[in-house]
């Protein structure tokens, strides 16, 4: 493998998680570990957070395509930690996702220490399963009642 390339296994990971945060709605928020769980992997909430950690930019260049997934379409912002904080990444980053999510509507409170949070209470999405995933359940479901119907006519 090429120094800097996915297993294949990495990258069927990656988009899973990106297309998952995908369907955070504007204005809400969600956590590392309700994203782990919604794609199956609950024990795995520091590896979504390594996802949203090298997601790229966007290429600024026309002349070259952005990646599939990168910071300018899958909303990092809305992903904090389970208590509701803005996870400190490097210096200015806590802020800038802040300032991202206060651009969204959301309310983002700092203490005396300059930890960032938002109340799940107010802000919170926290689904069963995605909204994408909604429409599978319902035509597997639909599939067995076709399934019965058939075998009892």
């Amino acid at each position: 493998m090429a120094p800097g390339a996915r297993s294949e296994e990495a990258w069927l990971w990656h988009t899973t998680v990106c297309e998952a945060i995908q369907e955070v709605p504007r204005g809400k928020v969600t956590s590392y570990a309700h994203i782990a769980r919604l794609v199956g992997k609950p024990q795995c909430p520091r590896q979504v957070g390594v996802c949203l950690k090298h997601l790229p930019p966007p290429s600024t260049d026309p002349t070259k395509k952005s990646p599939a997934f990168h910071s300018g379409n899958v909303p990092w912002q809305r992903v904090i930690n389970s208590k509701g904080g803005i996870s400190p990444r490097g210096p200015g980053a806590a802020s800038h996702q802040a300032d991202a999510l206060r651009r969204e509507g959301v309310e983002v409170s700092e203490d005396s220490m300059g930890q960032y949070t938002v109340d799940f209470k107010d802000y919170g999405w926290f689904p069963d399963i995605l909204p994408s995933e909604t429409g599978m359940v319902e035509s597997s479901d639909e599939e067995t009642d076709e399934e019965v119907a058939a075998y009892h006519t």
